[in-house]
């Protein structure tokens, strides 16, 4: 082994799994047989778990209200994504019999009298209409039999390929949610297309369309109109616009060729996303999802477009794999929802036992026959095994920060709150409102989600519960220096002359952020930094002014600087994705006067954690009223107006 090796962590004893290669890969001793042997190891899972006509497999796991028949559809579905790329690099050398298995549970499932038939979807409107589900596996179905065509379409007879298309149109035509689901009869569509099929009805051109309407910047989208930004770029947007312009032949369009660039764009800043150790940020829905993540680098890879070597491709792909593996996703029976244990506090309503094997679609790069450069050449350094770096997204209202062993996003940007509901309110979710995200903390769920501590900055009422940020009313990014408007929250409804303006400046494993609360002064306020958790109960600590906690890992602390008086800290058992334990560090205070500031230092970092002196000589802040200018150790220096760095209209809550 080289001493790049240990960035990953160590493989468990498998038998299913190659011996590491430290001369073609020496950061992380993948290469293409590591990632077959997974692949072939997680889809035996779903024949160990079949049902006799092969469409409605019965995985361990939950069951959604839609029912068994819907999550057996899933389950197809989602793992013939992973399927699709083995079978069609395999050119013809199919050991495994997976294109006639996958072929015979595709014709049961479309089967309209079969006794495996799969649920229709229906048009998008209510949730009580019926099963909609159907739509996204047509649309993961055509993606599939787009990749691998050669041995998944062509050998059917006409007459079930006039089945499958069917099944495909019905799907095609129908309306769907305003966000990344307006692809998914896109697909259908598409393929239909591309097999010169019936497309009379279908829609796609102009669901495309809306979605292009979307884009930011810096190769990111919205997922709709609202202002949720997150991973269905990587594993939805992209390789299904990919995929669109693809089969409908029109890569070589202005439309086609822009996309292209935009995906360029995006795999060079989402790159900055995985931790030297495969770590993925947490943040955004669906994470159960997993190495989708690496979706759009494999559609970028494939048409030439990828920002990245092959050597260094291979290596941050492999590294994402490895990490998982090494955690044990996948490795004693199918991925379960969760991020590395099972955890279902951080999935949603709509995930059942079939979800995670979306994560098929991360390895895409399967399709890419053996002899191709990614599988052949040495590992070369990703972006985030260099040297630490800051990188600004300013129309997603991001910064990415590399410093301290692990990767951390300072959150102005994305909030998933959509239009209000139900009297005026914003619902928020702690994977979209906290301040900062990092590759090696999650966000608190359950009771922790409740009480609302971890990166967030609450008033408090009366009854000790905490306000919720919700939606932005306005954002900016200015370089190093970010900032946002929230109208805080409480029990439902916007709390009455309240408003709150915060602002982060980033330095090395230092966050500073800056509060302008305005409200009345009842309203007590809290600052939270990252929770940290392990699979044992979590350190933790406080001086006069800091609280702190760690997991022998990871070490998070947050330092009072201005008006904060109460360091303490907070712990909570099976509330977090990374561990059974975890703790957050806070900060409190009681409020004077209808208008205060507020200034904490928060520190993250893997490396050796900063002793109380550090912590109190990382930056030099002057307040004085909202400004406040912040000299660094390392000599770096920002000043702004907390009144004036956002523009907005100035209206508090009513």
């Amino acid at each position: 082994m080289t001493q790049s090796m240990p960035n990953i962590p160590s493989q468990p004893g498998l038998p299913w799994l190659p011996g590491p290669d430290a001369f073609q890969s020496p950061f992380t001793g993948w290469t293409r047989s590591h990632w077959e042997a997974t692949a072939d190891h997680w889809l035996e899972h779903i024949r160990e778990y079949s049902s006799p006509l092969k469409a409605s497999p019965r995985l361990p796991g939950p069951v959604t209200r839609d029912g068994e028949r819907r999550e057996g559809m899933e389950t197809i579905g989602r793992s013939l994504l992973m399927a699709a790329p083995r079978i069609a690099g395999a050119r013809g050398q199919d050991r495994l019999g997976l294109a006639a298995w996958y072929r015979e549970a595709l014709l049961a499932g479309t089967d309209p009298e079969g006794a495996e038939r799969w649920p229709l979807g229906v048009t998008c409107k209510s949730p009580l209409l019926g099963v909609t589900n159907s739509i996204v596996e047509a649309a993961n179905i055509a993606f599939s039999l787009h990749i691998a065509r050669e041995w998944l379409w062509e050998p059917l007879a006409a007459g079930e390929k006039k089945q499958v298309a069917d099944w495909l149109r019905h799907h095609a035509r129908l309306e769907v949610w305003g966000n990344n689901w307006q692809l998914f009869p896109a697909m259908a569509e598409a393929f239909l297309r591309s097999v010169g099929e019936d497309v009379s009805g279908c829609i796609g051109a102009r669901n495309v369309a809306r979605v292009e309407s979307w884009y930011l910047g810096d190769g990111w989208y919205t997922d709709g109109p609202e202002h949720s930004i997150d991973y269905y770029n990587a594993w939805a947007i992209h390789p299904y616009l990919w995929a669109w312009y693809t089969m409908t032949g029109q890569q070589d369009t202005p439309e086609g060729r822009r996309h292209l660039d935009r995906l360029r764009e995006f795999v060079g800043t989402q790159s900055l996303m995985f931790a030297k150790d495969g770590a993925v940020l947490h943040v955004g829905r669906s994470l159960a999802y997993r190495t989708a993540v690496l979706a759009a680098l494999w559609c970028a890879e494939i048409s030439g477009v990828n920002p990245l070597s092959p050597g260094a491709t291979r290596r941050l792909a492999s590294g994402v794999l490895a990490n998982f593996t090494a955690k044990g996703v996948g490795v004693d029976g199918p991925p379960n929802l969760g991020w590395y244990d099972q955890h279902l506090g951080s999935c949603q309503a709509y995930s059942g036992f079939g979800s995670p094997y979306l994560a098929g679609i991360g390895f895409l790069g399967l399709a890419l026959p053996p002899e191709h450069r990614v599988w052949q050449d040495v590992e070369e350094p990703q972006p985030t095994d260099g040297p630490a770096l800051v990188r600004a997204l300013p129309d997603a209202g991001w910064t990415l920060n590399t410093h301290g062993g692990l990767v951390r996003l300072t959150n102005h940007g994305s909030d998933h709150c959509g239009l209000p509901v139900g009297g005026g309110t914003d619902p928020d979710d702690p994977h979209y409102a906290k301040f900062s995200y990092s590759t090696h903390t999650a966000p608190g769920t359950g009771a922790a989600w409740e009480d609302n501590v971890d990166g967030h900055l609450a008033l408090l009422g009366s009854d000790g519960v905490a306000s919720r940020r919700c939606a932005l009313r306005a954002t900016r990014t200015e370089g190093l220096v970010s900032g946002s408007v929230h109208i805080p929250q409480l029990h439902g409804k916007a709390l009455p002359g309240t408003a709150v303006t915060t602002i982060s400046v980033v330095e090395g494993i230092y966050e500073l952020r800056c509060h302008l609360v305005r409200g009345p002064v009842e309203y007590a306020v809290r600052e939270g930094g990252h929770a940290v958790a392990g699979a044992q109960p979590v350190q933790t600590g406080r001086s006069e002014d800091s609280a702190w906690v760690s997991n022998g890992d990871v070490f998070a602390a947050v330092t009072a600087i201005h008006g904060w008086q109460e360091p303490d800290t907070t712990r909570y058992t099976g509330a977090n994705a990374m561990g059974e334990h975890s703790a957050v560090p806070a900060l409190g205070a009681q409020r004077t006067t209808e208008e205060t500031v507020h200034v904490a230092l928060h520190t993250l970092t893997r490396d050796e954690a900063p002793s109380p002196e550090t912590l109190k000589a990382a930056a030099a802040v002057v307040v004085s009223g909202t400004d406040v200018s912040v000299t660094w150790a390392s000599g770096a220096s920002q000043a702004f107006d907390l009144r004036t760095f956002v523009p907005w209209d100035g209206q508090v809550g009513k």
